[in-house]
Parts: structure tokens; C-alpha cells; sequence
């Protein structure tokens, strides 16, 4: 999705070389003063007086160049009173000039004014220039370079992908969105430029806003530059989830960490409601704390019904019943993927379990999980069992284009069911209020064990930091964001590095990384006095809800923490035209070899 631009160049002249320029032109062009004629004492005034203008009328009648010089004037003085030229400069509003009276730092500030005016009109030559030549290399270029769209959840490892030997892609032809942002860029710039001329005729409260006709043009609004948000789907493929009374899906998680396990649920949710059954959620003892980082009441709420229960409520209605008195198995190798610890897990919970078998026996023998449809699932795995449990379902590839819509497969009234719990929502503003602002851009920088993880693939995603910083300046340059919100795993000695490459134009953007706890600080004390601070599946998943929450998000390729992260800007409709995957297109520049 990201373009390969080149970063504006330097300027090729300096200011001595302007300056040199400028003094060897103006002499040339001034015109000398005449040298005064001294009379004779014995010459009288009116002799003077009487040959003058005999001697003047002779040169101006003369000349048709001074002839137009006097009378020029006097044509657009008649112009003006004739044709009312007047009424084009009604409404304008005139700043008063400082006199010399009023301070005695006015030269120097209106001097500090016209050199920064003169610096930002050379930057704009530059972005002038540099436009000019992305529209030409764009014109020469014989066809656009193949990419993923913005919210992929393809790898983007594909054959779209560039190879390290081959030259780079030709630049493609400029969009409207683009040649848009770049005009807004230099509307910006053009203000700027006002306001550093007018900053040295301030007086009093007048601003230079005073004087703006355009002061109420949204340069931020919807529809305003290249990453703009990604238009909510028109409708969506959804069922209904009416679970019957005491019917219930057992939820089983265990590959992986807490991305893993959401999306296991969410899969789990759409059995649940293929099967009409309420979902009952792991145990903190055998799985994590969901209550914990989830809003489990806002579900329940999402449908108006009461289609999820914690484990601790199946153990209350059940008393010293509990029983699971089906195992269906959608993973048939190693069945509903347990091994005996975790099976020991679940009957140290008190539950008794029924024999473990397998919907297909024959997937065993298959290297790769085959695709099931409702057409598949249904008659192997609805019964009238009371409770029944189908496995892990996070390798589970069940109808997933629907599954991973945006707001997900299930008919109900929120943006998004799974999200974080209320007070990590709320500790996430605050976070945003306090460091980032409104305009940020978040990366997901995923790095421990992602060498061996990204190597081990076809095609490499581990990139090296320096080539991840041209990736994540081109994605600086469109979205024209001042700060990075870095989630990241990786060391101090990556992410200095990266902090000192991600310098755009003159101005280094800032890498902002949630801070260790400060009782100064009271972004984080909403998690503390809950007690909830310090809890690291709390963390993560305020980590993932504010880069939910930006402008535009970089991820991470075959992340699940991203992958989240990109579920919920969907369901919250946050999504931006230029979010995508941390160099998505391009291969590692340098790939180490495996052991």
C-alpha cells in the first residue's frame, strides 16, 4: 500500500551563492543619480528657471518610453474612479504597520519575519519541484507496480512482492487523493508563510487569522488528503444468535497467547451460534482472566440477550454436575489439539469429559487444514447434548471471509463485540489525550523471536531497521502526522537506532512508547486504583487499543497482535486508507541464512 516516494532533497543552491547573485544584479540595474549642474554666479533664478523646463520638454516629448512612464499613472487613476475598481478590495482587512515610535525591535522582528518567509518559500520551491517530477516519472512509466490494498489480511509476502535483485517498481500515476494532499500541503505551507510576514505587523490582539478569507476551511475534514477512512461496508453476511435454554458450548483455548485465544473465541462464537448454544468462557485456572481485558456485559449487551457466561456461572448452575457430554473435535491431529496436561487441566476444574473423537478422522493425514463450510459443519457437530466442546478453533479455517468481516459474522447492535474492557478504554484516551493528540500514527514493531519466526517462512518479514525506516517515512510523508506511537517488544538498541533514522525532511518524528508506571502521572491511575496495573495481558491489550485508536496503523506481517489490532479499527470504523503492513510488498534487503 505504501508507495515508494523519495524524500525531498536538499536545496542544490546555498545562500551564498543566492546572495552573490543578488549583488551583482542589482547594481546593474539601479539607476545613478545625475550629477547636478553648477550655475554661474552671474546667472539669475528666472534665468534658471526659464531654460528648464525648455530642456525637460525637449527629453520627455522625446522619449515615448517616459511619455508612458507619466502617463501610465494618470490612465489607471481614471480607470479607477470610472470603473469603481474599489469595490475589489472591499472586505479586506489591513493589518496596521508598526511605526518606528511603536517599538524599536520592529526592524529586526519584521527582518526575522521576511528570512523566515523566505525559508518556507524555498521549502515550497522544493515540494513544488519535487511534485513536478513524481508527475513526470509517474507519466513515463508504462504500467502502475502491483500492491495490496490497505486492509489486506493476505500475507503480503505474495507474488506482488518486490525481489531483492530486481530494481524498484516504477513510480505509479498520481491519484486525485494524492495530488489533492499534496495541494493541502501547500495551502498549509502558504499560511504559514502569511503568518511569518504578517508575525512582524502584529498589533495588539489582531492576528494574522484576522485577515484570512479562507480561516474556515477545514484542511483537516473528511474527504481532505490521501489517508482518509476506509468507508464502513454497505451490509454485512450475518446470522442470528439464539442460544435455547441449557444449551451450551464449552470453549477450549490453548495455542498461542491472548491474540490466539480472541481469535479462538471469536470462532467459538460463531459455532455457538450456528448451534443455537450459549458460550460458556474458559477458566482463569486452565486459561487467561478474560474477564479481566474484555467487556464480557458488553456482549451479552451487543445481542440484547444473554449468549456468553464466565465459566465461575456454568460452575454455580451446574453445582457438582459439571460435565462435558460431547467431545467433537474440529481439529482432528492432535484431536481438538489437547495433550494430556491440558486435559489433566480440565478435570482438575471439576469437569468430567466425555471420549474425545474426531468430526473428520481422515484430516489427520493432511499437512494442511481443509476449508469447511455450514454445509460441512452442521450435520457433524449439532446434537441435543446438553454441553458439548469442539477444541482449540484458532487453526479452525471455517468460512473465513465471513468470519472476518468487519463486525464480524453475527447479527448485533455494536460496532464490534470483542473489545476491550471499559477501563482500558478509557486509560487508552487518556494515554492518547496526554501524549499523542489526535493525529498519530501507531506502529506495531514486532521483533522477539520474529527473526527466526519471519526466516523461517518463504518469504522473509523481518526487515532491518533501516530499511524499516524508509518504510515507516513514506507512511509519515502522506499521513503528515507529528508523533509515532511505537508497541513494540524489541530492545533499546533496535528502537534507538530506528528513533535516529526516522528523521522526515529537517524534523525527527518522535517514537513515543508507553511509559513504566509514575504515580505523577494520572493517565494509568483509573487501571491502578482497580487494580489492574501491572497485569501484562492488561497491557497488551492497551497496547493494541491505542494503536486502535490512530490516524493510521503500520503492522506487523503474520502477527496476531496485529491482526487484532486490525479487527477492532474495522469494527470501530477507524480504519485509514494507508494502513498496512510494516514494508507490505517488499522483501528484507538483507536475509541471514537458516541453521
Amino acid at each position: 500500500m505504501a508507495r515508494t516516494e523519495s524524500l525531498p532533497a536538499s536545496p542544490s543552491h546555498s545562500s551564498d551563492e543566492d546572495e552573490e547573485e543578488r549583488r551583482n544584479l542589482v547594481p546593474q540595474n539601479e539607476a545613478k543619480p545625475l550629477p547636478l549642474r553648477r550655475s554661474s554666479p552671474s546667472s539669475s533664478v528666472f534665468e534658471i528657471a526659464s531654460a528648464f523646463p525648455t530642456r525637460v520638454g525637449r527629453r520627455l516629448w522625446s522619449s515615448k518610453s517616459l511619455l508612458l512612464a507619466f502617463s501610465l499613472p494618470l490612465i489607471l487613476v481614471l480607470l479607477f474612479f470610472s470603473l469603481d475598481f474599489g469595490r475589489f478590495f472591499r472586505g479586506v482587512s489591513f493589518v496596521p504597520v508598526v511605526t518606528s515610535s511603536s517599538s524599536s525591535s520592529g526592524g529586526d522582528r519584521m527582518r526575522e519575519g521576511e528570512l523566515r518567509a523566505l525559508y518556507l518559500l524555498k521549502n515550497q520551491q522544493i515540494e513544488l519541484f519535487r511534485l513536478w517530477n513524481f508527475t513526470r516519472s509517474a507519466g513515463a512509466a508504462p504500467s502502475p507496480p502491483p500492491f495490496l490494498s490497505p486492509n489486506s489480511t493476505s500475507a503480503p509476502n505474495s507474488t506482488s512482492a518486490v525481489k531483492v535483485d530486481q530494481p524498484k517498481a516504477p513510480i505509479s500515476s498520481p491519484t486525485l487523493e494524492e495530488i489533492r494532499s499534496a495541494l493541502v500541503h501547500q495551502i498549509k505551507l502558504n499560511k504559514e508563510i502569511q503568518s511569518a510576514l504578517l508575525s512582524s505587523h502584529r498589533f495588539g490582539n489582531l492576528s494574522s487569522e484576522a485577515s484570512d478569507e479562507n480561516a474556515g476551511f477545514d484542511l483537516a475534514g473528511p474527504g481532505i488528503g490521501v489517508c482518509r477512512k476506509v468507508d464502513k461496508p454497505a451490509e454485512r453476511r450475518t446470522i442470528e444468535w439464539n442460544p435455547k435454554k441449557n444449551r451450551f458450548l464449552f470453549a477450549i483455548c490453548l495455542s498461542g497467547q491472548m491474540s490466539n485465544h480472541l481469535i479462538c473465541l471469536e470462532k467459538h462464537m460463531f459455532f455457538a451460534a450456528l448451534l443455537h448454544r450459549v458460550l460458556v468462557l474458559p477458566s482463569a485456572k486452565a486459561d487467561y482472566q478474560y474477564d479481566r481485558v474484555l467487556d464480557i456485559n458488553h456482549i451479552n449487551e451487543c445481542f440484547g440477550r444473554k449468549v456468553v457466561i464466565s465459566f465461575d456461572e456454568f460452575a454455580e448452575m451446574k453445582k457438582n454436575k459439571m460435565k462435558i457430554d460431547r467431545f467433537i473435535c474440529y481439529i482432528a491431529s492432535p484431536p481438538c489439539f489437547l495433550d494430556d496436561e491440558h486435559i489433566k487441566r480440565l478435570r482438575n476444574l471439576g469437569l468430567s469429559l466425555a471420549k474425545v473423537e474426531a468430526a473428520w478422522p481422515e484430516d489427520a493425514k493432511l499437512k494442511t487444514q481443509k476449508k469447511r463450510v455450514i454445509g460441512d459443519i452442521m450435520p457433524k457437530f449439532s446434537s441435543n447434548d446438553e454441553v458439548i466442546a469442539i477444541g482449540d478453533m484458532f487453526y479452525a479455517d471455517v468460512e473465513e471471509e465471513w468470519v472476518m468481516q468487519p463486525g464480524g459474522p453475527l447479527a448485533h447492535k455494536c460496532k464490534t463485540v470483542i473489545q476491550p474492557s471499559r477501563y482500558i478504554y478509557l486509560t487508552a484516551q487518556r494515554f492518547v489525550q496526554t501524549f499523542l493528540g489526535n493525529n498519530f500514527i501507531a506502529l506495531h514493531f514486532r521483533r522477539h523471536g520474529f527473526l527466526k519466526f519471519c526466516n523461517a517462512k518463504k518469504e522473509s518479514c523481518f526487515f532491518p531497521i533501516p530499511q524499516a525506516a524508509e518504510c515507516i517515512l513514506r507512511v509519515a510523508e502522506k499521513a503528515n502526522a507529528p508523533v509515532i506511537y511505537l508497541s513494540t517488544d524489541a530492545a533499546e538498541s533496535e528502537t534507538n537506532l530506528l528513533q535516529s533514522l526516522v528523521v522526515l525532511g529537517d524534523k525527527q518524528i518522535p517514537l513515543v512508547k508507553r511509559p513504566s508506571h509514575n504515580s505523577a502521572e494520572k493517565w494509568d491511575a483509573l487501571l491502578y486504583r482497580n487494580r489492574l496495573g501491572g497485569d501484562g495481558q492488561v497491557e497488551a491489550m492497551l497496547d493494541k487499543t491505542i494503536c486502535a485508536m490512530s490516524s493510521v496503523f503500520i503492522g506487523a506481517s503474520g502477527s496476531t497482535f496485529t491482526e487484532d489490532i486490525i479487527r477492532l479499527r474495522r469494527g470501530w470504523e477507524s480504519a485509514s486508507q494507508c494502513d498496512e503492513y510494516l514494508c507490505q510488498g517488499e522483501l528484507p534487503n538483507y536475509i541471514a541464512e537458516n541453521e
